[in-house]
């Protein structure tokens, strides 16, 4: 999301109004220029940006910012905690310049510790700016991910998820979020019993990354998470989110413990519906419904391939959208591979047919020579 810049606000009668500034004792050091900019911007977070501070004051606002939340939490103070999050939240929202210092002053773990109060959501905010500009600082956070966890269930869930997501764009981060399960269990819950679209959305983009390591998918499947994914695609009438949950489905379906789930939800017949002409809402959605159906064969083998056969008129229905010439090149290439898989699948059972047929004259007739037997 890009950066929002706040105006400026108050009209020259208000500035006249001012009381004027204190004048300095004849006695008292001068300060800095620098750090006299950052006060003044501390002082007042939200009559200015910090895009306004220059770069090399940045690292002492940033600890200025933390060590105001740090006092307000060493004080049990819930009021000047929550003042002191909103004005981290807004300084890491304005300057993306902010968010690696803001980490190198120790902001993740006294954010993470604000998730479960009255200022989760600019907690949850906060760290989800900070994670865009200094992931690794965020992702090695001791109990962050405990912390994520927990305000997946909150009013924070949003910020929560996206978090996350942000987390597993970094690859090496996806094992070990597959390996909390209570985190998987909370992104799936939130399919089920959303507070927001944005919410659904954001779990969605979360629970992606988590199926792009493959160890994973097998995790998913054994939450639930198949049959709260196609409960979205046949409850849900809104494109976006369809697109983002047969995303999902596509590649939860790349692992062999997913096959028993489609079956208890008509996975294959919902997919093969959705890449009918004009059965999804959207281009995505019917190549993604594809992606779905390639994984599902690849993974499950014979078994998944005869799932799909089973399916009347599935090789007409893959076959179309890999002649259509309005379609984008993923959705055809997609097509074309499921479609080569099906009959290959065709040949091979046309095949076994032939050699019990044979067999079985062998059986009733014994001067005729199985095909099938090798003489010596």
């Amino acid at each position: 999301m890009p950066p929002l810049l706040l105006e400026l606000r108050g009209s020259p009668s208000d500035r006249r109004l001012a009381p004027a500034p204190p004048r300095a004792s004849p006695t008292a050091p001068k300060s800095h220029p620098l750090l006299a900019d950052a006060r003044r911007n501390l002082r007042s977070p939200r009559a200015t940006t910090t895009t306004t501070i220059p770069m090399e004051a940045k690292p002492h606002t940033a600890r200025a910012l933390v060590g105001r939340l740090r006092g307000a939490a060493a004080a049990c103070d819930g009021a000047a905690a929550t003042a002191a999050v909103a004005d981290i939240r807004l300084a890491s929202k304005d300057d993306p310049d902010i968010r690696a210092p803001l980490a190198d002053a120790g902001a993740v773990p006294l954010l993470a510790a604000q998730l479960s109060g009255a200022a989760g959501v600019d907690a949850a905010a906060a760290l989800l700016n900070i994670s865009i500009s200094a992931r690794e600082q965020v992702a090695s956070s001791p109990g962050i991910l405990d912390a994520l966890t927990a305000a997946l269930r909150t009013g924070a869930a949003h910020h929560a998820a996206a978090t996350v997501h942000s987390l597993l764009c970094s690859e090496p981060h996806r094992a070990a979020v597959g390996a909390r399960r209570p985190l998987l269990a909370a992104l799936v819950a939130l399919l089920r019993d959303s507070p927001s679209t944005r919410a659904t959305k954001d779990a969605l983009k979360a629970l992606f990354g988590v199926a792009l390591y493959p160890p994973n998918r097998a995790t998913l499947v054994s939450l639930g998470a198949v049959q709260a994914l196609f409960a979205l695609v046949l409850a849900d009438g809104r494109g976006g989110i369809v697109e983002d949950a047969t995303a999902v489905v596509a590649q939860v379906a790349g692992c062999a413990e997913s096959l028993e789930a489609f079956r208890w939800v008509s996975g294959v017949r919902i997919l093969l519906d959705l890449v009918e002409p004009g059965g999804a809402a959207t281009p995505r959605a019917r190549e993604n419904a594809a992606a779905a159906l390639l994984n599902l064969v690849v993974a499950g083998g014979e078994r998944a391939v005869a799932e799909v056969i089973a399916v009347g008129g599935a090789e007409e229905t893959v076959r179309e959208l890999a002649e259509d010439s309005a379609a984008s090149p993923r959705g055809k290439a997609k097509a074309e591979a499921l479609l080569r898989a099906l009959e290959g699948a065709a040949v091979r059972r046309r095949e076994h047919r032939l050699a019990d047929f044979l067999n079985g004259l062998v059986q009733s007739d014994p001067y005729i020579s199985s095909p099938a037997q090798r003489l010596t």
